[in-house]
């Protein structure tokens, strides 16, 4: 959901046959379902009655007439997500941050960002882009749904309703804002550029040209990877996976990144990777 419509109001503007109606030029009809017929067959036999646009509990718009012109979920690319990154632009509370550019301030996972959000000494304010690390399928195993960062509180005091957010975690499909998810390569992976990123780097989101990065040169980049090798310990995700057991070490040796589907990689049709 993105519009201000209860999943009650989608159901009495006809629900999902609703829907397909005002779709039908763009579907195959000839795809057969599960009842043996096609969908064009079956909703050639579904009453539809539309509701009138006027009406205020009418949430399904006509083809001609979308709310946006463009999918309210996009896919963003760039050096800060060489892997894509997701974001459901038609969420966005403040529709200036949809193409922004502010300065990073940085979260290392969900325990650093509870102890600090709220802080009246936290180095913030409304053009700030806050950036939560370690909360992808290896950094946070299961990848919670933990990327509706909050607004920090002495900025919500002042009315500040919603800031550009980015994680490489996920957030439930009824959360609203301008963020961020799904950034691969995830912060645990020793190459990720959303690893490596620091307080006051500046970031810069441009939904219509689907771009994410951040304001640094590839050779800054790199060096910072490189240095966060050299300092990686036994505590590293990517470092204990090799030795840990049961189901969780089965999990973090062979989970895939966001942009496969987080899925286990012996799952998938060409089979697992060679062992890194």
């Amino acid at each position: 959901p993105s519009g201000d419509n209860y999943m009650t109001d989608f159901h009495n503007a006809g629900g999902m046959p609703a829907l397909l109606h005002a779709l039908k030029p763009l579907l195959h009809l000839e795809a057969k379902t599960v009842t043996g017929q096609s969908l064009g067959e079956l909703l050639a036999q579904t009453k539809y009655v539309p509701v009138p646009q006027d009406h205020p509990t009418n949430c399904i718009r006509p083809l001609e007439n979308p709310l946006y012109p463009a999918s309210s979920l996009i896919v963003l690319s760039g050096n800060l997500a060489p892997g894509k990154a997701v974001m459901k632009a038609s969420a966005s509370k403040d529709r200036r941050l949809l193409k922004h550019k502010g300065g990073a301030v940085v979260f290392f996972n969900t325990a650093d960002m509870a102890l600090r959000i709220d802080s009246p000494d936290l180095q913030v304010d409304k053009d700030s882009v806050l950036v939560l690390q370690s909360i992808g399928p290896i950094g946070n195993p299961g990848m919670p749904e933990a990327g509706m960062i909050p607004i920090p509180r002495k900025l919500a005091a002042r009315g500040v309703t919603d800031m550009l957010r980015i994680s490489d975690g996920r957030m439930s499909g009824t959360a609203g804002g301008t963020i961020v998810l799904h950034v691969s390569p995830e912060s645990a992976v020793p190459d990720s550029p959303l690893g490596i990123i620091r307080d006051g780097d500046i970031i810069e989101c441009d939904a219509d040209a689907r771009v994410l990065k951040v304001h640094l040169s590839k050779e800054e980049i790199d060096k910072r990877i490189a240095q966060r090798k050299e300092k990686n310990d036994e505590s590293s995700p990517w470092v204990d996976r090799t030795r840990m057991r049961g189901y969780r070490g089965l999990y973090m040796r062979s989970v895939n990144q966001a942009e496969q589907g987080a899925d286990f990689d012996f799952l998938t049709a060409a089979g697992p990777a060679s062992a890194s």
